[in-house]
């Protein structure tokens, strides 16, 4: 993991506290878990700072921290692939970094939060096809069913914190600088 700052350790710790708040703050519960809620932008707005390896490990302390505030398992497979890992690709926004100037670059910024929900669409729908494949209606084919259990959450999350995060970088243009404090 790359080195951080004190400024950059307590950003981290602010913007992890902020991602687990926006989880709890759900605009759209599903009947099996899984819900529609702001809880991966901060996460993404740290990766698109900080690079993918930061943002991947900040997603990952974050999903096991949700598990801890109101999710569940069934096995240990499933924990990882439900909670560390899925939250752990959100940090593939960080992949976009290598840009210069991410706020002026709407269509990169999409690429970047559709890359990192991608990311957690396949974590989810795996675990869906492995662990909850009972809950598919009979005759539909299971990877189907996780497939779009998971996107009916996923992309109003991702479409929402796109909009929010073209605001926000309206109001904080240099958003996205690593190091930038406002």
């Amino acid at each position: 993991m790359p080195k951080l700052s004190t400024s950059q350790k307590t950003e981290r710790a602010l913007l992890l506290a902020l991602s687990l708040l926006l989880d709890k703050l759900i605009l759209f519960q599903l009947p099996q878990g899984g819900s529609i809620s702001l809880g991966m932008l901060p996460v993404i707005i740290f990766a698109l700072r900080y690079g993918p390896i930061s943002g991947c490990l900040l997603g990952s302390l974050s999903g096991q921290l949700q598990l801890f505030l109101g999710g569940y398992f069934l096995s240990p497979w499933q924990f990882f692939l439900d909670y560390p890992i899925a939250y752990g690709l959100l940090g593939l926004a960080g992949l976009a970094t290598r840009q210069k100037n991410l706020s002026h670059r709407p269509v990169l910024l999409a690429f970047a939060i559709g890359l990192a929900s991608l990311g957690r669409l396949v974590a989810h729908t795996l675990a869906g096809i492995l662990f909850y494949s009972d809950y598919a209606p009979k005759g539909s084919p299971v990877w189907l069913y996780a497939l779009t259990y998971n996107a009916g959450f996923l992309i109003p999350s991702a479409i929402i914190s796109y909009l929010l995060l073209l605001i926000l970088l309206k109001k904080i243009p240099r958003l996205l600088i690593p190091g930038y404090n406002r």
